[in-house]
């Protein structure tokens, strides 16, 4: 079942009398329960790929489908909605609250939901407890190691049990060994079912994924599937 579709997605910037093709007709499908990475260098578009499939970006041109809805066609309001609904975004920087604990960080995307607090502290429990932090709850993000903080935001993007986990550079900001222990959880994560897309320059980081698609100047030049299945390779 596709879960996302792109069709001759295009996005151009003009800087000055030039004109920059940071996507140059982009063509791919996502199923779901992909674990798929994107990969390449500064410049190459995985960024601005990224800024797209999580909404926060519309194409020049093009068709963009998530689970069949035309995203390129929403306007600001309904595009906010997509995300909110469909997308859990997992960043480099963590992107908590620094002066809400790690409960409330989780409980935020709730909020746009109308959904009870009663009910909002339960939901944000469990995700809290999905990645290990039960005893973390009443800690502010200056409390936490950077691979807990980097969990909190896991546990924030799972919270609305999203179409999409969409992880920027998800290890950046972190060191070697709590790498391999985010990419774990990742795998586990897709064992469960969870659709995961990973937008890395870091080759050790896709090797994790099933399918990597590797960008450059704004185009696929490559999409492979990996020999990870059930086995990963540690970081």
């Amino acid at each position: 079942m596709a879960l996302i579709n792109l069709t001759s997605i295009t996005k151009y910037y003009e800087m000055g009398s030039q004109v920059v093709r940071a996507l140059d007709g982009i063509d791919i499908t996502v199923k779901k329960n992909d674990y798929l990475a994107f990969i390449g260098s500064s410049g190459s578009g995985k960024s601005t790929m990224l800024n797209i499939l999580g909404c926060l970006d519309k194409p020049t041109s093009g068709q963009y489908l998530l689970n069949d809805k035309n995203v390129e066609a929403l306007n600001q309001n309904e595009l906010s909605q997509i995300r909110n609904l469909e997308i859990g975004f997992i960043f480099q920087s963590f992107n908590l609250l620094p002066r809400a604990n790690a409960l409330s960080n989780v409980m935020q995307p709730l909020i746009y939901r109308n959904i009870g607090l009663r009910q909002r502290k339960q939901m944000a429990m469990e995700a809290l407890s999905r990645v290990g932090l039960t005893d973390r709850i009443d800690h502010l993000p200056n409390q936490l190691s950077g691979g807990q903080r980097q969990r909190v935001a896991i546990a924030r993007a799972l919270v609305t049990h999203p179409s999409i986990l969409l992880a920027d550079e998800p290890t950046g900001n972190l060191d070697s060994r709590t790498t391999v222990e985010i990419m774990q959880l990742f795998d586990e994560l897709h064992k469960e079912g969870h659709t995961l897309i990973v937008v890395t320059h870091e080759n050790e980081i896709a090797q994790h994924c099933q399918r990597i698609v590797e960008m450059k100047d704004g185009k696929i030049f490559n999409d492979s599937r990996t020999e990870k299945d059930s086995m990963r390779v540690a970081v």
